[in-house]
């Protein structure tokens, strides 16, 4: 029983005013049978909105407000609230009662004694998609917990410093002039100098930003990112049957206009050691298959382009998967989680995916055909489609969206020829329209990998229902006049507008965590590489009854022998832990202790047992020393034999 006094409040429609007495401590949904005893009979509790102001307020549905006390959002006794709603159709004459579901309040109609019938059962409530305009977070800068490196870019200023003009400069030295001041972080004449073909993520959020929010004019805060948003709104007030049975200029998706993204959420793409790709195309070389793996690393932030962010590469593993000569498929992936544990216990998290184009020149010299080139593609429709999947899985947390979700930090990489006949990398990004299309079912990857074709309206399910909507798609180009043309996208249009590029490298001097990558990959039994218990044995260094422990904390620094021993399920949680962070800070001190730990020493017993063993018996060629010479085991194995009785 709450303990605070009731208040009066005061609540206006259309059709009058009346006066509820409530308990502050109460959450606002509990209203609700309340206000529909006070408003007609085809009132549309879907539709009930609450304001402070009976124009221009802020409205807000009163079934978004589940959770939320009356006395949370300020209000007093005696304050005075203003209430929206829509009214049902009518059929033959009587108000129509929508389909009742655990995720819409029931309609006025469907109560018993002026209480609201609630389903019988206690189904758990589907959240509607971040992406849904429906899904908006109110404040999202105070509930949303992004990560650690964009909260410190954003208390960056990003200002790029310039230098004293000794030409233009009139002023002393510790003046400044329009000529020396510092740049903003999305100067386009910088960007140029440097030749920096993407604004960074947190660039143009800063570029946008102020022109959505301008401190003079004191008006409220707005979040500045809004995702795209390319499929029909659910939930239309304007009371016609839902999409497909019906649909209105509020609801339907407005013309897409294809530009390409002026930015890009990750800039720079570093592999933290050269080995980690010599080990992953060693796969092609060895089969003349392709491969494909996924990255594991983290970011950090990139000093060359202003407020960049870069992903390090620390380990590449590589999923069940079959390869051919022109592709690979993936197979089931059952210890996703496990591998995802594992780099989260070393500090990593997935950030991106990376797979081979490699077919051999046939020179016999090394060399590679370049199947990507200015000429041709450099990432096909089909490999669009599978990078916008992954970066729709792999959402970016973030305050300043009003869905507290805006784009991926999910790279691609391929490796591929070069128009020199040698291996190169290359690192792209699907355009946040990309990902939106994917998801609103607009576009299908093509057999010319050039192109993206855009869906037809008629597909249907199985009960012979549309199951899309496609609005009109178009595609901005500078013609042969160099003027800025509009082409309609269908059928087809060039892919280019669906991905932005990244750069890539390796770092002056190989850092990565992991410095004792020779332990088998996984999943490459095809080969004849295979991981096994005494390869384990032989990595830390036990060998029979011996076992040699400082050599196996060196050891343990490889990211698939920590899979592989997760797998084993041996270590227990705090053990595991430790484990992890030996391998990745390499401290002496807490290797010891985890020598003493008994997971380990179980760990050690069972590779003793079934691991590496030392050879018990010469070869059958022995060498005699005394003879010079070598003499047949036949004679050794006799003494072995010698005084054996056969009853």
């Amino acid at each position: 029983m709450s303990s605070s006094k009731p208040i009066l409040l005061r609540f206006e429609s259309k059709n009058g005013q009346f006066r509820l007495t409530v308990d502050p401590a109460d959450k606002f949904p509990t209203l609700l049978s309340k206000i529909l005893d006070n408003l007609p009979g085809n009132a549309d509790s879907r539709t009930l909105t609450l304001s402070n102001k009976a124009h221009g307020g802020e409205d807000r549905l009163l079934s978004s407000l589940k959770g939320v006390a009356i006395e949370r959002v300020g209000l007093k006794h005696g304050d005075k609230l203003f209430i929206k709603y829509t009214e049902q159709p009518q059929i033959n004459g009587n108000a129509a009662a929508p389909t009742a579901s655990a995720s819409q309040p029931h309609n006025s109609s469907n109560r018993l004694n002026g209480v609201p019938i609630v389903p019988t059962e206690d189904l758990p409530i589907a959240p509607l998609p971040q992406s849904s305009p429906t899904a908006t977070i109110k404040n999202p800068w105070e509930i949303v917990h992004q990560s650690a490196l964009d909260d410190r870019l954003d208390k960056k200023d990003g200002k790029i410093p310039r230098l004293r003009d000794p030409k233009m400069c009139r002023h002393g030295l510790k003046g400044m002039c329009d000529y020396c001041m510092p740049l903003e972080p999305y100067s386009q004449k910088y960007l140029e100098e440097k030749k920096i073909k993407h604004l960074s993520f947190h660039s143009y959020l800063r570029k946008i930003n102020s022109a959505t929010n301008k401190p003079e004019l004191k008006s409220s805060y707005m979040p500045p990112l809004s995702e795209p948003y390319y499929r029909v709104k659910p939930n239309c007030p304007s009371g016609h049957p839902q999409w497909p049975d019906g649909i209105c200029t509020k609801c339907q998706p407005s013309a897409i206009t294809l530009q390409p993204q002026p930015f890009r959420m990750v800039d720079h793409v570093e592999f933290a050691s050269p080995t980690l790709i010599d080990s992953f195309i060693n796969f092609w070389r060895l089969s003349g298959a392709q491969r494909i793996g996924y990255l594991y690393g983290h970011y950090e932030e990139y000093t060359p382009v202003p407020l960049g962010i870069k992903a390090v590469v620390e380990a590449i593993y590589e999923p069940p998967q079959i390869d051919e000569i022109d592709g690979c498929t993936e197979g089931e992936w059952e210890n996703e989680s496990d591998v995802d544990e594992v780099a989260r216990l070393c500090g990593l998290q997935k950030v991106g995916v990376i797979f081979t184009d490699l077919i051999d020149a046939g020179a016999g010299n090394g060399t590679v055909v370049c199947k990507r080139h200015i000429d041709s593609y450099y990432l096909s429709s089909l490999e669009v489609v599978f990078s916008t999947r992954l970066q729709a899985r792999n959402p970016k947390p973030t305050k300043w969206s009003d869905t507290g979700r805006f784009g991926s930090n999910f790279v691609t990489c391929v490796v591929s020829g070069d128009e020199n006949g040698g291996i190169a990398i290359s690192a792209f990004q699907a355009s946040n329209s990309a990902v939106e299309m994917v998801r609103a079912d607009i576009i299908e990857p093509s057999a010319d990998p050039t192109v993206m074709l855009v869906q037809s309206d008629e597909g249907q399910d199985s009960s012979g229902q549309r199951t899309r909507y496609i609005p009109e798609v178009f595609y901005r180009r500078i013609n042969e006049y160099g003027a800025s043309v509009q082409e309609n996208a269908r059928p087809n249009f060039p892919v280019e507008y669906l991905y932005v590029t990244l750069t890539h490298g390796f770092p002056n001097e190989a850092a990565g965590i992991f410095n004792a990558s020779d332990f088998p990959i996984e999943n490459r039994e095809v080969i004849g590489e295979g991981q096994e218990l005494r390869t384990v044995a032989k990595k830390l260094g036990v060998s029979g009854s011996k076992t040699n422990g400082g050599n196996g904390m060196k050891s343990i620094a490889d990211f698939h022998l920590l899979c592989f021993l997760h797998g084993m399920g041996i270590l227990g949680k705090e053990e595991e832990s430790l484990l992890c962070h030996v391998a990745r800070s390499h401290d002496i001190a807490e290797g010891f202790q985890l020598l003493n730990t008994p997971g380990w020493a179980t760990l050690l017993a069972i590779l003793q047992e079934s691991g590496e063993r030392p050879s018990k018996r010469p070869s059958p060629a022995v060498f005699n020393g005394d003879r010079q010479g070598y003499f047949d085991g036949s004679e050794q194995l006799a003494k072995r034999f010698k005084g054996a009785s056969l009853r």
